[in-house]
Formats: C-alpha cells, structure tokens, sequence
C-alpha cells in the first residue's frame, strides 16, 4: 500500500471550513487506496497571536517558554483536525511531536531534528487510521518541547515522508506551485511542472516563499519528491514537483528569486594571512548566525576586506560578533553598508551553457540599476542592489531570461515522480542509518581545481555598467569564467576578483587591463591558482562548515585569497602550490561527514 504524507499551512487551516475542506482531502486520498499522514500547523496567524502576548507579558521571554507556547498551535490544528475527519465518518489520531518522538537538539526556536520513531505512526496507519501529526515541534534529550524556527511544519512533513519512506510529500498552500519568480512582484512569472531539488535549494535559501531551505535539504539528502499545491477547494491545478529533474535540459536558467531585507557588513583592513577568515566565522557561528553572502577579495598592500551579508533580524547579533572578532584579528574598522536585496537567477544549464552573468551583468546595467557585491556557482548568480532597486532588479532579470515564455522541451510532473521511484531503489540499510542523524552535516566531498589562474581589479568605479563590460570583453574572446566575486564598494570604488583557465591569463590580463585603464583601475593576475570546494546539502545552513574549512586551512598555514559561496557549495581559491596540502586538510577536517 502506497503512503503519502500531506502537510497542510496555516492559511489552509485558518477556519472550520478550511479545516473540514483539508480533512475531505486526506480522507480521498485513503479511500483511493494509500496511507495518510497529514502535517498541520497552527491556524492562520495564531503563532503571531501568541508572540504577541508573550510580548506584552515579558519584554524578553526565555526561549524555552517561547518553545512551550509556541507547540500549543499546532496542537489545537491536530486536534480539529481529527475531529473532522472523525465526524466525516473517518478515524484519525492526532500526535504531537513528542508522541512521535521527533528528537531535536536544544537550539530553541530553531531546533534541528536528529531522528523520528516511526513505530508508533506505522501502528496506526496500519490500524487503518489518518495520522494527524504536529508540524513545527519536537522535544530534546531532556524532554523539553522545542520548535523547528521558519518553515518548521514543511521540515516536519518532508522528514516524515524520509522516514516513513511515502512516495510523495504533498504541501497544501495558498499558491499554485512554484513559479518562475514571485508573482505578487512579476505578473508575468510562470508556474513550473517540475523544478529540481538543486535548483529549489538555492531558490529557497534566496526568498522564494513557497518552501523553506531546510525541507528542500531533506527532499534532496532522501530523495522525496515534494508535490506543491494548492488547497483551494474549487482549484485542482495539477502543481508543481520538486524532485530529481529539472523543468528544461535546454535552458541556462530556470528562475530567479529576491531576498529582500538583507544587511552588509564589511571587515576592512584585515591582515591578508592565514587564520583571519577563522576568527570571523568562528564568532558568527558562536552566535548561531547563519551567513549568507560572503565575499573576500585578494588584499592589498597586505589587506583585505571581508564582507558578508545576514538577514535584518541577525544584525545587532551579527554586528557584534563581527565586532569582536576584528579586535581579535586586529582588523581597521567594521562597516555596516546601506541596506540592500540580492537578486539571483538560477539553472542546473548554467554548468554547460556559459554567458548567464554576462546577460544579467548587461540587463541590470541598462536598467541603471548598479550591482554591489556579485558571488557565482555552477547553478546560480547572486548579485546585491540597492534595496529600493531589489523589485525592479527582479522583474529585469526575469525578462532578460524569457522565463515568461514555457521551454521547448517540458519534463512533466509525472516524469518527475517517475525518475523519484527509479533513484529509490537504493541500499535500505544505508537510507536507515543516514536517517538517524536526519540533519546532522553531510558532505558529497571535497574539490580541488587546479587549472585556474586569479585576475584582481582594484579601484574600478562603483557604478552600473563596470561588471558587465568586463565580462562582456572575456566572454567575447570565448574565455570561460568560472568564480567570479565583486567586494561590497567603499568610496565609490569596488574590488572585482575571477578566475579564468591558465591558459587565457594573458589574453585575458590584457583584456581587463585594457578596460581598466580608462577608470584609473589596476589589475594583478595570478597565473597559478586552485579553487578548493566543499559541496553538500546545507553547507551554508550549519554554521560550522566555514569555520571547519578555515581552521583546515589556517592550521596548514595557508591564505585564503577570495572566497565565493552558495547553498550548496563553499569555494575557496588559494595559491597553486598549497593545492595538495590544502586538499589532504580539508578532507581530513570533514572526514567525520563525507559519504
């Protein structure tokens, strides 16, 4: 018998009606043959309810007690729920998370689960009941309630769909599926059959507000197909599936995605010397902050500046970790930027399909609208605009890209299912043994390409235009950049560093400096360079992993000289000669989480 696991958002359980509607829908499903599992969260706005009568009883609630308030919603939606489709002549039972015994660590408020007992949810369904399970919750090793932080009841269904093995997780909102952008900001955003789970991880860490990053983790470490839709009553359009295909082979990219509120801050005048990176990211992940763009570009005159950018709720505890950290490092100042979004586009065909910075550099340019720090990788450019420019850089790029326009060749919904069953057929005992640390860290392996060479633009004008006539140039004469990072500007000017194969160093100097003249730039080129990745789902959601590859390093005695991450993937780029000594650290620094 097929198994299914249904989670149901507050929107889609806001009221009796919505309540009853979802339990029609669980209820079909069982009489269609399958097992359920429904995930629900709180009704509506009810966790913004209890916050806000936390507040006015406690100017600073203990985070434990906020985890005990908060389950209480999720724990009236179970219950309702369970009455409904008991009255609708069904059985059901309604379980918290500890009845479930979802285990978690003891980060309240943003708890990570460590494993599920599925014993007790098998014995009802084989009982021939619906499982009503609570989203967003679990409990530690000390039998504390804790809660799961954004997208909680999301990372609860898609956990439970991992462990109960379901053929699909199914999430009920109040959109359609996923769409090519947002489209309360681009009317003409489509919605997509089919979107990989490669290319929705770097879309949801980047804002889109369909699913969280951390469900998207587990659909990608368990291979569970996650099937969006809508909870309408009268709609039955047929969503959207994220799982192992992407909607087109043939397009370079699939989607684009704004994160609006985003805070830069700048380490400036760093010693440009091993260790220095460390103490940064070893005081933010103290802090429990998670980075997202981060940008370091090849010092001068033995500086270099550090930027990185957080979310607007982690600032004040971001600033100050970073503040300690460069009177460690003895740093010049720390700067905090003008606020700013950060556009992105996205596409498994840009690891084949060269020129997508380029076109985006172009676009936003002609658009006037100037780029602030830009980081890269095989799937995604991000680049930082001025936070009044963010929704127009959006709607810019998503038209530069025809994404408006269906591709030629569709991979449909049930090709997705499809290829998620074929990849199922895997070792039962490893899938078992990788579930009982469900979101511990796990790495795919460490890279190293020792084919590249390093070109530094100092002192180019911040302004629109300068990115893309670079890139235009190189790509002209078919050079192929691969990591390219732009530092967040001061004074008006910025620092542009990319890597190019050694064998277009020359040409390729010559090019830049050509450019770079006209603006009183300067440029120094590296001609032996090699970039040491890190790849593995969640690599920037756990803090820890930056921290374990600078101290690799910096214990080796080697300088990071530009740095470029992604969800999927930290890069580093280092001198030719460590690359071997860089590489056996590395992978001996992550030898606890490979495989």
């Amino acid at each position: 018998m097929s198994l299914i696991v249904q989670k149901f958002g507050g929107t889609s359980v806001a009221d009796a009606e919505k309540i009853r509607a979802a339990a029609r829908r669980a209820l079909r499903a069982q009489q269609q043959g399958a097992q359920v599992v429904m995930v629900v969260s709180a009704m509506g706005k009810q966790t913004d309810v209890l916050v806000d009568l936390a507040g006015q009883v406690c100017d600073d609630p203990p985070a434990r007690e906020m985890d005990m308030l908060l389950s209480t919603g999720e724990q009236v939606s179970v219950a309702l729920m369970a009455m409904a489709i008991h009255d609708l002549g069904g059985k059901a039972v309604s379980l918290t998370g500890a009845q479930m015994e979802i285990r978690t660590d003891s980060a309240h408020g943003k708890a990570r689960i460590h494993s599920i007992g599925a014993d007790r949810i098998r014995a009802h369904l084989d009982a021939g009941r619906i499982v009503i399970a609570a989203g967003f919750q679990g409990i530690d090793v000390d039998l504390n309630i804790t809660t799961l932080g954004r997208g909680g009841s999301d990372t609860t269904a898609v956990a439970l769909a991992a462990v109960l093995g379901a053929e699909a997780c199914e999430i009920y909102t109040d959109v359609d599926g996923v769409f090519t952008t947002d489209p309360r900001i681009e009317p003409a955003a489509r919605k997509m059959d089919c979107v990989s789970h490669d290319e929705m991880l770097e879309l949801a860490s980047l804002g889109a507000g369909v699913m969280h990053s951390r469900s998207i983790e587990f659909g990608k470490k368990f291979n569970v197909p996650i099937h969006v839709r809508n909870s309408g009553v009268f709609t039955d359009v047929p969503g959207t599936i994220i799982g192992p295909l992407s909607e087109s082979a043939d397009r370079a990219v699939s989607g684009a995605a704004l994160t609006k509120n985003e805070a830069q801050l700048t380490v400036a005048g760093v010693p440009d010397k091993p260790g220095v990176s460390l103490a940064l990211l070893e005081s933010l992940a103290a802090a429990n902050i998670s980075v997202d763009m981060i940008v370091q570009n090849r010092g001068a005159d033995s500086l270099a500046d550090i930027s990185f950018t957080v979310l607007d709720t982690d600032l004040p505890a971001a600033r100050a970790a970073t503040k300690k950290a460069a009177e460690m490092i003895g740093a010049r100042e720390v700067r905090q930027g003008d606020p700013v979004s950060k556009v992105s586009v996205v596409g498994l065909g840009m690891a084949s399909q060269p020129g997508v910075a380029r076109r985006m550099f172009r676009a936003l340019a002609s658009a006037g609208i100037n780029i602030h720090a830009i980081t890269t990788s095989e799937i995604k450019v991000s680049c930082l605009v001025a936070r009044e420019q963010g929704q127009e850089a959006l709607r810019v790029v998503h038209r530069e890209f025809e994404l408006h326009i269906p591709p030629a060749t569709v991979a449909t919904i049930a090709d997705s299912l499809a290829a998620a069953k074929e990849a199922k057929v895997a070792d039962a005992d490893a899938v078992i043994a990788r579930l009982q640390g469900m979101e511990e860290l796990r790495i795919d392996g460490c890279d190293l390409d020792t084919t590249q060479a390093l070109l530094t633009l100092r002192n180019v004008p911040d302004k629109p235009g300068i990115a893309a006539e670079i890139f235009e140039a190189i790509a002209h004469r078919g050079v192929l950049v691969d990591l390219i990072v732009q530092s967040i500007g001061q004074d008006g000017l910025t620092t542009v560093g990319l890597t190019v194969p050694q064998n277009d160093i020359a040409e390729s100097q010559k090019l830049v400096a050509e450019i770079a003249a006209r603006f009183g730039g300067e440029v120094t080129a590296e001609p032996n360079v090699a970039i040491l990745s890190v790849t593995g789902v969640g690599v920037r959601s756990h803090t820890g992993v930056g921290t374990r590859i600078f101290r690799a390093l910096s214990g080796a005695g080697i300088n990071v000289e530009l740095i470029g991450t992604s969800e999927v993937k930290v890069s580093v780029v280092i001198a030719g000669e460590h690359a071997a000594k860089a590489l056996t650290a590395t992978e001996e620094a992550f030898a606890d989480v490979i495989g």
